[in-house]
């Protein structure tokens, strides 16, 4: 078959095209699964710290949470961007309350909040921001009497 001036290249196009498509729905996994993998992070260091509190609330919760995990977030050294919040709740009405007032059998609830970078072009400009804010909360039992 005998190809005519005018689709000389037409077929580069198509691939660069295609390849450009191709590359940018692969940032969009990768960008996808690092999230995830913060996100399961920072579910990973609330749990900890929820479980060290259920039998510790007066000890350094916190600390606990934030020494739980170096990657792919370093807790301990993203203190700007980590926000830790520590709340105890009334086991009858479910009302939050201070941990010093808390309770054998009353809940403890810590929250781990970050904001994920993103890294692909583009996508701030679709969302509106150039980040995506993860949570994570988890609420466990006090174990220990402290009242």
């Amino acid at each position: 078959m005998k190809h005519t001036k005018s689709e000389r290249g037409q077929s580069l196009v198509e691939l660069a095209i295609s390849i450009f498509i191709l590359v940018y729905l692969l940032a969009g996994a990768v960008e996808f699964g690092l999230a995830f993998f913060q996100y399961v992070q920072l579910r990973d260091a609330a749990q900890e710290g929820a479980l060290f509190g259920s039998m510790d609330p007066e000890g350094a919760i916190e600390d606990r949470v934030r020494g739980a995990s170096t990657s792919p977030i370093d807790l301990s050294y993203a203190a700007g961007q980590i926000t830790v919040t520590i709340t105890a709740k009334d086991k009858t009405t479910g009302n939050a309350k201070t941990l010093i007032d808390a309770c054998e059998g009353d809940g403890l609830e810590v929250l781990v909040e970050y904001k994920h970078q993103i890294f692909m072009p583009f996508i701030p400009q679709f969302i509106g921001s150039p980040t995506i804010p993860l949570n994570a909360t988890v609420t466990d039992t006090i174990l220990s009497p402290i009242c």
